[in-house]
């Protein structure tokens, strides 16, 4: 490969049509005598349903149909849960529309289809329910206790899950260092710019579905598996998505409703949801309890980790709900040796919507642990927390280094990505001024927070998806076509929701097949397009569907050596390829690929054996995951007289291999950081007692602006990956997976001095005041 490109920060091609408005979002779309569907959600958390009427809203102007759970109680079928890694797994039946009993607030019981999305929703106000309620279950320790109520008839347990590695008696045994301590990881919703929508047609017994979706291949599957309606019969369209962060890895009841709705009224229907709706129904995010003790020497050396969680699957298990918790089990001990490490984890059934994967998927829930304990470590010895953490993490000549769970990190520099944030932070200097307002008594105490993280992503080999029972594998698909006039046409598996595809596949293709940047599109996200596919999740698309694009550009190139061999008359072992053409070594004699891709079309003149085509497709499956890693350093100022926390300065430097486009590099960065101080400072889930969801509004569930927020600081470091040909690592979830535990652990180094050794998430003001007044009483 030549380097013109590849690295290059160039602006997003994408971008011209987005930020204009030219977009294909599912809502812009219609069809002729397009319905829109409206559901009738239940007001309750738990109730057994006793009677529905939709005949009140059957006769009203313009509603062309109502149903209850009742009516496609027999073709529904059950959503599913793809990976239920663990072997006592309960997965219970989870009907699209509830049939005879609700288990959260906002499970659709019911539904209107109409002329008009908002005569559908007026109708719903016709339908009569009647419900006997249930016990709300909400607590998880309450829920294993044996007065709780059932969520379901097989009890309130989902899975008990336990792994462990080493001799963790032994680590403990006389260890002159224990840390024992309690993390909550308040449950989140996701809010992607774009709201859910759906728009499904049908054309006798085939389909066309506009969803916005991160998943278009494997929906495809689910539906024909959980409807009946034959694959080959069923395209799935991802048109232009707006943000989804794992909110929109689902197999929808929704989507799954739309098809059958479709089917029955034999016309296009449509849904988008309210944001309360989503709210209520976007499967949410995080809502653990972590139990983590720690072992280690007098001189800060690990000896043992021991983590247990208590997990809330919320009501049912979707797509991959009960493994998300399970994906930081190898991420707990991160970039620390230490000499033994258990992991348990149960899942529990509760009253509430549904979890599953949000950004990072269980490994910023695992981060956070890890982390808050190294600097409850750092404070038990009078350390300083970057000191503990270079007494016990990987050292670059170690690699590859495989870890007390299992994984194998191919490459990686934790010394050189640490030095260089502490240069740019000031770490020295804010150190001394901390001491400085501590010694002053300052009512503002300065704080500083240290995250020094790696994470397992480009998910992933399917053989280890095989090995722990996932319902699929993790290989990717790409396609490679040089037309006739010698622009390019590339086919990805992967399809965007904001990362950027386009340009980033572009920019690799420009290098690998030597064709300006502008000659190349990128198509994907249909079915009837791109046909193969596992999509797009788990900061996988760079280096899984990127790498299957860089593969087929080899094979193009090896068809076009032979045919290059032909026409100019050599061996093509005498041919060299530079900046796209084939030169003969030691003549002026060359041909260039696009003039190779005419002539192949032609098919004048096609040596024996080469197509009259010049393109090619790979599937690729990687061996290993990618290990991105990095330190993020948080300042905050802390006022404990009001609670009030400002972030003074942020300094992140990651590792992400090498960087195809810094721009988009630098934007996942940004948007990641944003999501993790989101958590660390505003977004909760807050049910009451009875199961409402009390911030089922945009003015109830706080999401942080532009101005909330500081400028970060961000640079790099470059440890290329061994495991692709590019040497890339993923970087989407990099940002959200470090950023939480530098900022807490910020907050708790300005407090400690007082007394405070934790504050629960989100760090709001009450809760750092309420921290401080129970130390002062």
């Amino acid at each position: 490969m030549t380097t013109q490109e590849v690295g290059r920060p160039r602006k997003r091609k994408e971008d011209a049509r987005l930020l204009t408005g030219r977009t294909q979002w599912t809502d812009n779309l219609s069809r002729p005598g397009t319905l829109h569907v409206m559901f009738l959600r239940s007001p309750m958390a738990h109730a057994r349903i006793t009677r529905i009427d939709v005949s009140g809203a059957r006769g009203l102007p313009g509603v062309v149909a109502a149903f209850s759970g009742q009516d496609f109680a027999a073709e529904q079928g059950s959503l599913p849960c793809a990976w239920p890694r663990s072997g006592d797994t309960v997965v219970p039946d989870h009907p699209p529309m509830a049939v005879s009993e609700v288990r959260y607030v906002g499970e659709a019981v019911a539904c209107v289809v109409a002329t008009d999305r908002y005569r559908a929703a007026d109708a719903l106000e016709a339908i009569e329910v009647d419900y006997e309620q249930l016990p709300a279950v909400l607590d998880m320790n309450e829920a294993l206790g044996g007065s709780a109520a059932k969520v379901h008839e097989t009890g309130n347990r989902a899975f008990t899950f336990k792994e462990t590695s080493g001799d963790l008696e032994a680590a403990f045994r006389d260890a002159p260092v224990v840390i024992d301590r309690t993390f909550v990881q308040q449950r989140l919703i996701p809010s992607a710019m774009e709201p859910r929508a759906v728009l499904c047609d049908t054309d006798g017994d085939s389909f066309t579905m506009w969803t916005s979706t991160q998943i278009p291949h494997i929906l495809r599957t689910m539906l024909a598996l959980v409807t009946g309606v034959a694959e080959h019969k069923l395209r799935v369209v991802a048109p232009d998505v707006g943000g989804g962060f794992g909110s929109k890895l689902q197999v929808t009841a929704e989507e799954v409703l739309c098809l059958l709705l479709a089917r029955r009224v034999g016309r296009p229907v449509k849904w988008t949801e309210s944001r309360t709706e989503g709210n209520l129904t976007v499967h949410h995010g995080r809502d653990q309890i972590q139990h983590l003790r720690l072992a280690a020497d007098a001189d800060g050396r690990i000896r043992g980790l021991q983590v247990e969680l208590l997990a809330d699957m919320g009501a049912y298990l979707v797509l991959l709900t009960p493994a998300v918790p399970l994906l930081g089990a190898q991420m707990f001990n991160a970039i620390y040796k230490m000499d033994a490490y258990e992991f348990a984890c149960t899942g529990v059934f509760t009253t509430k919507m549904p979890t599953d994967a949000y950004r990072g998927a269980g490994r910023p829930e695992a981060t956070f642990g890890i982390e808050r304990m190294m600097d409850e470590l750092a404070a038990e010895l009078r350390l300083d927390p970057l000191e503990v953490r270079r007494r016990n993490w990987i050292k670059h000549e170690e690699f590859p280094y495989t870890t007390i769970s299992g994984l194998t990190y191919d490459s990686g520099n934790y010394e050189a990505a640490t030095d260089r944030a502490m240069a740019l932070f000031g770490y020295d200097k804010l150190r001394a001024e901390q001491n400085d307002r501590r010694d002053r008594g300052d009512p503002v105490q300065l704080g500083l927070g240290v995250s020094t993280y790696t994470e397992m992503c480009g998910l992933g080999p399917s053989r280890w998806f095989g090995d722990n029972n996932a319902g699929a594998g993790g290989w990717e698909h790409g396609s490679v076509r040089v037309l006739p006039t010698g622009k390019v046409e590339v086919v990805t598996g992967s399809s965007p929701h904001g990362q950027g595809h386009v340009t980033a596949w572009s920019q690799i293709v420009a290098d690998a097949l030597g064709v300006p940047f502008e000659d190349v599109t990128v198509l994907h996200g249909d079915t009837a397009v791109s046909p193969k596919g596992l999509d797009t999740y788990g900061s996988r698309s760079l280096t899984i569907g990127g790498i299957a694009v860089l593969k087929a550009c080899d094979k193009v190139r090896d068809k076009a050596r032979k045919l290059a061999s032909h026409v100019l008359e050599c061996s093509p072992e005498d041919l060299e390829f530079e900046a796209g053409a084939f030169k003969v070594r030691g003549t002026e004699s060359q041909t260039t690929i696009q003039e190779l891709a005419l002539a192949a079309f032609a098919a004048h003149n096609l040596p024996d054996g080469v197509e009259a085509r010049l393109d090619s497709d790979v599937t690729f499956d990687p061996e290993n995951f990618s290990f991105p890693h990095g330190t993020h350093l948080c300042a905050v100022e802390v006022d404990t007289e009001t609670g009030m926390v400002r972030i003074r300065s942020y300094v992140a430097v990651d590792d992400v291999g090498k960087v195809v486009n810094p721009l988009i590099v630098d934007g996942q960065l940004h948007g990641g950081i944003a999501q993790g101080i989101a958590q660390a400072l505003f977004e909760e889930a807050v049910y009451d007692a009875d199961g409402n969801l009390l911030t089922a509004t945009m003015a109830d569930y706080l999401l942080p602006s532009a101005a909330d927020l500081p400028d970060f600081a961000l640079d790099r470091t470059e440890s290329p990956a061994t495991s692709n040909p590019l040497g890339v690592k993923g970087v989407g979830e990099a940002g959200t997976i470090a950023s939480t535990p530098a900022v807490v652990n910020a907050i708790v180094d300005a407090l400690r001095p007082r007394g405070v050794n934790d504050v629960q998430m989100p760090c709001t003001p009450e809760r750092v005041w309420r921290a401080l007044e129970g130390v002062r009483r």
